[in-house]
């Protein structure tokens, strides 16, 4: 559930126009770098020229001349760009060019249709926008290890990593399930790698994991199951084959399997327990307790200080209707379209599912825990829940970490918490390291 500032959410919200589909090669290299030298010698018409008939009947010169002023206005002014070049960027080719202003680094991110024109055009921050490289088998200097290890799915295998601690076990072992959004193994976010850094630490005290990347991130067209694009598909199912196969590995306790998650997955976590009866417990880093579309709301609305403006107000009653909607439905009747470019069945799935429900049905050992500067899961709204409603049940322990932020690293002063390279707080992955010992 990553943010970034108000006007780059804004902006990227308002320029991500189309879904990206296949890329052109050279073309696209072209095209993108012709299109930003328009765009800083204020030739918003010749910019735009370079854009396929979808993002240009929506964004037109006025359009893209007012979101170009909001990127000086956020980023400052803009003071040169490298040369564009061709990356893979979450299962996806692209074009990246980065550009220097004088407040921050950007990259313009742009990816094209078939004949090489623009199709999906934005700016995001430099520290945001990194390549995945496939695992290989190697050898830390620690001794901890590290062998590719895929995840069978319905679509199609996702690239994993399996982390083995120095010795021949068996160990116990954890199978790490990520949050909202297409994310790597490492569920990386700008960079950080939360889960590796959690993978790594596990592993010197004796534990081992299985991460993996998620669906939507190594088949962003075509991730959906059988029921289509739904919760299930981008989450559970997974998480469940994922313990099989850790289970299943020589080198790995099956009687001393984990399921470690952060945000979405960790609000999973209870129907993944369900659906995995040989689970020796659950970890829920930064557990949401109420329903995904009212932290958005909530998040929404935090963004500014001051108080919402008419654009966070629209996008607020936006979702409201939207819960509106969902609670009129029957269960397995989505109503027609989509929301937040995401089709009804994904967002009626969600609403179908009870967290605390299905975690109080539960009798594995649970540990909650949660950072008290997070501003996206809610130490008030959210861990307080958690604690009020498994009150009283000696299978679930919980941790409260003051300071820390959504990826249980050091809060920054200045609220931007992703852009800067940090660590998971080695006192957070030595309490999940005692629990699971005990």
């Amino acid at each position: 559930m990553k943010l970034l500032s108000r006007t780059l959410a804004a902006l990227s919200a308002a320029l991500l126009l189309a879904a990206p589909p296949a890329h052109a090669g050279d073309a696209c290299v072209e095209n993108s770098a012709a299109s930003l030298e328009a765009l800083t010698r204020g030739d918003f018409a010749d910019a735009r020229a370079h854009f396929n008939a979808a993002i240009g009947k929506q964004l037109d010169a006025a359009r893209l001349k007012q979101a170009w002023t909001q990127v000086q206005a956020s980023a400052g002014a803009y003071g040169g760009h490298a040369a564009s070049a061709r990356q893979l960027l979450q299962g996806e080719p692209a074009v990246v060019t980065p550009i220097t202003f004088a407040k921050m680094p950007l990259d313009l991110v742009t990816s094209c249709d078939a004949q090489g024109s623009i199709a999906h055009f934005r700016f995001l921050p430099a520290a945001m926008v990194t390549s995945v490289e496939p695992v290989k088998a190697q050898v830390e200097a620690d001794g901890v290890r590290v062998s590719p290890l895929d995840v069978p799915t319905p679509v199609g295998p996702l690239q994993g990593a399996l982390t083995m601690p120095v010795g021949r076990g068996p160990f116990p072992a954890v199978v790490l399930v990520a949050g909202s959004g297409a994310h790597d193994m490492d569920e990386s976010i700008g960079p950080n790698k939360p889960f590796r850094d959690i993978a790594e630490g596990l592993a010197r005290a004796g534990i081992a994991s299985l991460r993996y990347d998620k669906r939507p991130f190594d088949y962003p067209r075509g991730w959906g199951g059988k029921d289509g694009p739904v919760i299930d598909a981008e989450v559970t199912d997974d998480a469940v084959a994922a313990v099989r196969l850790l289970a299943a590995q020589k080198v790995v306790d099956p009687r001393r399997v984990f399921v470690l998650g952060h945000s979405l997955g960790a609000m999973m976590a209870p129907r993944i327990g369900k659906r995995a009866p040989q689970l020796a417990g659950l970890i829920l880093m930064a557990a949401p307790t109420r329903t995904l579309l009212s932290v958005l709301a909530q998040q929404i609305h935090d963004q500014n200080p001051q108080g919402p403006d008419k654009s966070a107000l629209r996008d607020i009653e936006a979702i409201r209707n939207e819960q509106r909607l969902l609670a009129q439905v029957g269960p397995g009747l989505p109503p027609q379209g989509t929301f937040m470019r995401q089709p009804q069945s994904y967002w009626l799935s969600l609403h179908d599912y009870h967290q605390m429900a299905v975690a109080k049905s539960l009798s594995v050992p649970m540990l909650f825990l949660q950072g008290d500067a997070d501003f996206q899961v809610s130490p008030t709204l959210d861990f307080a829940q958690w604690k009020q409603g498994m009150a009283g049940r000696s299978n679930a322990t919980f941790h409260l970490y003051p300071g820390l932020s959504h990826l249980f690293m050091p809060a920054n002063q200045t609220g931007d918490d992703y852009s800067k390279p940090s660590r998971v707080d080695p006192h957070v992955i030595g309490d999940i390291a005692s629990w699971i010992k005990a």
